[in-house]
């Protein structure tokens, strides 16, 4: 059973991750990546984001890698 918790999306996370996705993609389209980034802006004008951070779990995994790789 998840919790409520987990259940939960990050604010704006959705469109964040539209954009990333979008940036990551080979042939790069600008315009798609674009509105990505325009609809990503409209959403934390409208939910007043004032700083995005990364789940502590996925930070742990991200520092991880990074020591492997050094």
């Amino acid at each position: 059973m998840k919790t409520s918790q987990t259940q939960q999306q990050a604010v704006c996370g959705t469109e964040a991750l539209d954009l990333l996705n979008c940036v990551s993609q080979s042939p790069y389209d600008q315009e798609k990546c674009l509105s990505f980034l325009q609809a990503l802006r409209q959403c934390v004008i409208n939910k007043k984001v004032k700083k995005f951070s990364l789940d502590e779990q996925t930070k742990e995994q991200v520092d991880s890698i990074g020591k492997k790789q050094n």
